[in-house]
């Protein structure tokens, strides 16, 4: 696939994806909407590709949320036709690890853009809040569910009902960002590093382990746990079982292949 607001690019097991719109801050319109299905259904089926960062163009937004003009001009059934839902459904289900690597604004479908990645780092200016009711419509890809999912409820509802827009840190307390570095520098090595402690472990196992936690999280425990048991019925029968186990007992590191 062709890419206009986008970045596609493999070093080695890791795929990067860069938003490439820095003269509108990386605004998330319909076009880039679907360019990110594309992409991350690229990285679906590229075998090699083991884990995924998403990353923002410019230094000064991750994205700034969705194209208010696109917004304004939109008519009001267009908006069942939205593509954002189903593209960040894609990025969340991915069986392959997301990370989100956050400089600048991630506001709006930004800050749900991330929500939909495993895993968000940011820098040390990093924003990120819903500010959609300060527009009059509410977070439409996700928001309203993702953010108390990760948050809590009680957090979720102040940062939604106030569009409240919160600093990197604060982000960290609630949980909202699982590490944040000072400099800009330093981000793309920190998630890149992070990158190949995943990539090192066995990535049937990874795939599997994201695919309990995310139906877990939106079951109740009984079925959570009962999928875990088949899971892990599925991680014993591979090789990769076989070598982690052996790897162990021979005091050597594992040669994962991913069967």
């Amino acid at each position: 696939m062709n890419f206009q607001n986008l970045l596609l690019e493999k070093e080695g097991h890791i795929a990067v994806i860069t938003l490439n719109r820095p003269e509108v801050r990386n605004a998330l319109d319909p076009l880039t909407w679907t360019e990110i299905r594309g992409a991350i259904r690229e990285c679906r089926f590229d075998n090699e590709v083991r884990v995924v960062i998403i990353t923002g163009a410019g230094g000064k937004a991750f994205a700034s949320g969705a194209d208010i003009r696109s917004l304004n001009e939109r008519e009001t059934l267009a908006v069942l036709k939205s593509e954002a839902q189903e593209s960040l459904n894609d990025v969340e289900n991915l069986d392959k690890p997301v990370i989100a690597a956050i400089d600048g604004f991630a506001l709006g479908g930004g800050c749900e853009l991330a929500m939909a990645c495993d895993i968000r780092i940011a820098t040390g200016r990093s924003k990120l809040g819903q500010p959609e009711v300060n527009l009059g419509i509410i977070p439409g890809a996700g928001g309203t569910q993702r953010l108390q999912r990760i948050v809590g409820i009680g957090k979720a509802k102040e940062l939604i009902f106030t569009g409240d827009i919160i600093s990197a840190g604060e982000a960290r307390e609630i949980g909202l960002v699982n590490k944040v570095v000072e400099q800009p520098e330093e981000l793309l090595p920190a998630a890149k590093e992070m990158a190949q402690k995943i990539i090192a472990k066995g990535p049937v196992a990874i795939s599997l382990s994201k695919l309990a936690i995310n139906i877990g999280a939106n079951t109740d425990i009984n079925s959570g746990l009962l999928f875990e048991k088949f899971a892990q019925t599925i991680a014993f029968s591979t090789e990769d079982r076989i070598e982690g186990t052996t790897a162990f007992l021979e005091k050597r590191k594992a040669d994962f292949k991913g069967k």
